[in-house]
């Protein structure tokens, strides 16, 4: 199938932390979120009519079955990095943010503050904060490895315990409290 620049191709997976929805434009994918069914479905339509204000939803399970199967290889532990193309729709900032994310390497943290320092806005941590919580697509940017100056793990879309999960995964530090 080849998509439209106005269509999104969507698809469900179960995966070790849980059902995920998958989209993805022309470009590569840009939406993964925790959930599926109809809740699913509706967080996937509220964000396409935020971001792309008319679009068209189609199933499309052969066409994201890459992404799937990139995913569950991650969660089986054997793979570090991705090589699917990624579609970010963001402010300026927000695609800053990202983009620094994507640097983070497998099984390392960063606190907001260092990211927001390497993108040379050291005093705009809440902002990093804002723009991570934005990230629509985890685990491809991987959002998860970005931890509170403090070492505790603060804010993410698909919970804290997923959060954990992902960093245990990845052999990542973890706050004292959570190693036990």
């Amino acid at each position: 199938m080849v998509l439209e620049p106005r269509v999104i191709a969507w698809s469900e997976m179960d995966s070790p932390i849980g059902p995920l929805i998958l989209a993805m434009t022309a470009r590569g994918i840009c939406y993964i979120d925790f959930g599926s069914g109809e809740r699913g479905q509706i967080g996937l339509k509220v964000w396409t009519r935020r971001r792309f204000h008319t679009v068209r939803l189609e199933r499309a399970d052969r066409e994201l079955a890459p992404a799937a199967e990139q995913l569950m290889e991650y969660f089986d532990g054997h793979r570090r990095r991705f090589d699917l193309p990624v579609d970010l729709n963001g402010t300026p900032f927000q695609l800053r943010v990202w983009r620094e994310l994507q640097t983070i390497p497998f099984g390392e943290v960063r606190s907001y503050k260092e990211v927001a320092r390497s993108i040379g806005t050291p005093k705009a941590v809440r902002a990093v904060g804002g723009a991570s919580n934005k990230n629509p697509v985890p685990i491809l940017v991987p959002c998860h490895r970005v931890i509170g100056s403090n070492g505790s793990l603060v804010g993410y879309g698909g919970g804290l315990s997923i959060k954990e999960r992902l960093l245990r995964l990845e052999g990542a530090p973890l706050p004292q409290d959570l190693r036990k």
